[in-house]
């Protein structure tokens, strides 16, 4: 059994060691004023919800989301408005989610609302509606997916405020594991360490490799098991 583990996670690993991501130029709100409460690893256990989602539509600082994966909480509509940064709130832009785009976000749901949450002269800038969801920018409360990878302030020694910093892709997979309690943290990090192209090469060949060894390895399931 160990053996079959220890190659499913080799594969997981060399899955997310495709080319690296460039830094994202400036950080995202880092003068709003709130302390920096953690990486992606470190904040989404505690969120109301945390889902993988697509892009519908963005109605002023509002997005709209069409869920593909719920990674924690529960949600049973088709779509789900996450309010975004108006004000002096603490939250991205919405211009910031393009339409179409994909994202992993960890997300809090807004159970009361203060007294100026609405300005009847800015109509479509609010702070949110009862029930639907906000997205802080005091931590990293998003990650950007690519295919079936994701990027972003994901564990945490990567920068403060900063949600595009310089790693390696790693698999949507990898980070429901995470969130599900049976993938440690050290392999969230281990798996976003920025690597040489040289190891691209090695990947490739390593997946042509397994491709090729399919029937091998399932005529040795039945052996060795413990």
């Amino acid at each position: 059994m160990r053996w079959r583990v220890a190659i499913v996670f080799s594969v997981l690993s060399l899955g997310s060691l495709s080319a690296t991501t460039q830094a994202q130029s400036d950080a995202i709100n880092a003068d709003c004023g709130c302390l920096w409460e953690g990486s992606f690893s470190e904040v989404a256990p505690q969120a109301d919800l945390v889902l993988l989602g697509q892009v519908q539509a963005i109605k002023g600082n509002a997005v709209d989301l069409v869920p593909e994966t719920i990674f924690k909480g529960t949600f049973w509509l088709d779509t789900l408005r996450v309010w975004m940064k108006t004000q002096d709130y603490c939250r991205p832009p919405a211009e910031y989610f393009a339409l179409g785009s994909r994202w992993v976000m960890a997300l809090s749901q807004i159970e009361e609302r203060p007294e100026d949450s609405f300005n009847p002269s800015t109509p479509n800038q609010s702070f949110g509606r009862l029930l639907d969801y906000q997205l802080s920018s005091c931590g990293g409360y998003w990650l950007r997916v690519n295919g079936n990878t994701v990027t972003g302030n994901l564990v945490a020694d990567m920068p403060r405020f900063y949600h595009q910093p310089d790693m390696s892709p790693v698999l949507v997979d990898l980070v429901a594991g995470y969130l599900a309690g049976t993938v440690p943290e050290s392999a969230l990090i281990e798996a976003s360490r920025v690597r040489p192209e040289a190891v691209d090469t090695l990947i490739f060949d390593t997946r042509s490799f397994l491709r090729g060894q399919e029937d091998w390895i399932e005529d040795g399931d039945g052996d060795g098991d413990d």
